[in-house]
């Protein structure tokens, strides 16, 4: 069984990389027309990938999946007409690959510049998310990238589902079927294979837990654009507009639990915490949300508070469950930050201009923003579209990664029968 998952993953690799060549010099109305053949092909089949994703919802519930994952995995209405949307802003965004920057003329003569190109093979190993499967897909077609993808277990039926109105997009187009590819085994010795094609695969992209992730960045031999986890942060400074801060607070915590971008720790300037922190209790108390305070935050809030261990002030909960730590200024925040964070989303609420421009000089993360909620960190948001993932690596990607994440540059010389000296 094992050498025939090997033998499988070295199909699906030749012939990605065999797409891929297709694809890199596919123009761009092709790859609309691609891309446009796939939005109505889900437009069409919208009943049957919902229903599909119901039953993995029920097995995801008698298998006892946490709040987390079977939130993740679910496609609403609400939820796939996103997907469209994303996938047309996909459509409206002007291609990068072609573009040429940066000429300027040598003394010899020549003229240097570079040129975008796609980076040739995705491999995307992800969970729970069927969105994902779509979002990757349109992504790596307008940026002339062929893609592999393997979903988790839970969303097999969703994603296989979305799949094929892809491939049907694909074929009404003229592009290569194998441009997308969608993994048919769940074993999970196809992933081993994926992450250590060199030969076929340019670069992996993983989205899931901490786990997943971890054991794909110690195991890969590719290039990976990945991040751990997201334990993101809401400062409230000393001069924050409260009116602001209380919804900002509320926003980036309870709009959704189980996503990379919610708050996780509340960090609250000790001039506004005796005026604040009692305000938003009340707001996350209705929402049901567990704190776990500092001494000084218990002090204020009351028994109500559990005691914060170390460990909380690392931990992403992906839950109803908040960090609050009352801090001395912002010195003291930025240090917090930079020490438990997982440089993926920070926020400060201030009215103090100077203050926010240290801010988000000072923290080391790879979304960083002034009076707005964390859950701003998204593609879609940032106007890409959609998005293969976030990163918090500092090399190629960082943050969102849309169409340019998803390419790379090549020098060009221009020259008319220069020879060198």
């Amino acid at each position: 069984m094992q050498e025939s998952i090997e033998q499988y993953m070295q199909t699906v690799g030749q012939q990605a990389r065999q797409a891929s060549r297709v694809l890199a010099s596919a123009s761009t109305q092709t790859k609309n027309n691609a891309l446009s053949a796939i939005y109505t092909a889900l437009q069409n089949n919208e009943s049957a990938i919902l229903a599909a994703n119901q039953i993995d919802m029920d097995k995801g519930r008698n298998n006892q999946l946490d709040s987390a994952l079977l939130d993740r995995l679910e496609l609403t209405p609400t939820r796939f007409k996103a997907m469209l949307q994303g996938l047309k802003d996909v459509i409206s965004l002007v291609d990068p690959i072609g573009e040429i920057t940066d000429l300027a003329y040598r003394p010899t003569g020549i003229q240097i510049g570079k040129m975008r190109v796609p980076l040739g093979v995705v491999g995307m190993i992800y969970e729970s998310r069927p969105n994902v499967t779509l979002e990757a897909a349109s992504l790596a077609l307008k940026s002339g990238n062929a893609i592999i993808l393997r979903g988790g277990s839970e969303a097999l039926e969703s994603n296989k589902a979305i799949a094929a109105a892809i491939q049907h997009g694909l074929k009404a187009s003229g592009l290569p079927e194998t441009s997308v590819q969608v993994i048919n085994t769940t074993d999970r010795a196809a992933v081993g294979h994926l992450i250590t094609m060199s030969e076929y695969v340019d670069v992996i992209v993983p989205r899931g837990g901490k786990g997943l992730i971890e054991r794909i960045t110690n195991e890969a031999r590719i290039p990976v654009i990945k991040h751990l986890d997201g334990n993101c942060h809401v400062f409230v400074e000393a001069q924050a507009d409260l009116l602001k801060a209380l919804p900002i607070a509320l926003n980036a915590k309870t709009h959704r639990y189980g996503v990379c971008n919610a708050m996780e720790t509340l960090l609250v300037d000790e001039n506004v915490a005796e005026e604040f922190l009692p305000r938003i209790a009340e707001l996350y108390a209705e929402k049901n949300v567990e704190l776990r305070g500092c001494a000084e935050t218990q002090r204020i809030l009351g028994s109500g508070v559990k005691p914060a261990s170390e460990e909380d002030w690392y931990t992403e909960y992906l839950g109803p469950i908040l960090a609050v730590k009352v801090v001395s200024g912002m010195d003291e925040a930025i240090d917090h930050i930079n020490k438990y964070g997982s440089h993926h989303t920070d926020a400060i609420i201030t009215e103090n201009f100077s203050l926010a421009r240290q801010f988000l000089a000072r923290v080391d993360s790879s979304s960083v923003m002034v009076n707005a909620s964390t859950r701003f960190a998204d593609g879609f948001e940032y106007g890409l579209g959609a998005e293969i993932g976030i990163s918090t690596d500092k090399i190629h990607a960082r943050g969102p990664v849309g169409l340019e994440g998803l390419t790379s540059q090549k020098w060009i010389v221009l020259g008319d029968g220069q020879i060198r000296q």
